[in-house]
């Protein structure tokens, strides 16, 4: 093959490989790359929100579970109270806690009064759990409410771009003088959508998780003050 043929292929294969992703990015209006960093931000903190709630999630469930066998299977409740401290990330267990708590702290007061304050405590405590396990999946709706209408911004910005170029003297309307703003408008819809995508399933599915977790405190908060009333 001689040399011009060479030459000729090589020119071919780069025009036809085109900029990378990194050089459109790089070479973007410096609106779009701030648009593009705050949607990178936002989908890194969702990515982390949802590992760690994940992990959070697993615990409290399998420490519920473990508790609640022991809990039904104890025979002095005092007992159960005792070994309820073996599962710190439960928040029946803690639910439990505060409630035998209330309980042996008032010891003269009527049925009445008592299982009141018990239900109370219950009430309280349990509200505090569900807060805690619901703390930062806010950031996760939020995320996927608001990252396409950023990206969007983006978008317009790109092709408001593209559009003044093209007003400009002189110019030529050709794709060579449109094509990167428009490249670069396109890379904000489709990063907002890639930042907003896990948020919303990672809410729908955390939420669902946290609800069960929720009815496992109120069956048990129910249960208990029923074993309150009865003794």
């Amino acid at each position: 093959m001689n040399p011009s043929m060479e030459v000729y292929l090589a020119a071919t294969h780069d025009s036809a490989a085109g900029p990378s992703m990194v050089d459109i990015l790089l070479d973007a209006d410096p609106i779009v790359q701030l648009v593009l960093l705050l949607l990178l931000g936002m989908s890194v903190a969702c990515w982390a929100i949802i590992a760690q709630k994940a992990v959070r999630l697993r615990q409290a469930s399998s420490s519920s579970a473990a508790f609640l066998d022991a809990f039904w299977q104890a025979k002095r409740m005092d007992g159960a109270y005792e070994d309820s401290g073996q599962w710190p990330q439960s928040p029946v267990a803690a639910v439990f806690q505060a409630g035998y708590r209330e309980l042996a702290r008032m010891p003269q007061a009527t049925a009445s009064e008592g299982a009141d304050n018990v239900a109370r405590a219950l009430r309280r405590t349990a509200q505090h759990e569900s807060t805690r396990l619901r703390n930062r999946i806010t950031f996760l709706a939020t995320t996927g409410a608001t990252a396409p209408f950023i990206g969007l911004f983006g978008t317009v910005w790109g092709i408001l771009r593209a559009f003044l170029k093209l007003g400009e003297p002189g110019v030529t309307a050709t794709i060579q003088v449109v094509g990167p703003d428009i490249a670069h408008a396109l890379v904000a819809t489709a990063v907002g959508l890639v930042a907003a995508i896990p948020a919303v399933v990672g809410f729908n599915h955390l939420s669902s998780w946290i609800e069960l977790l929720e009815t496992e405190m109120d069956n048990f908060s129910a249960d208990f003050l029923n074993l309150v009333r009865r003794r």
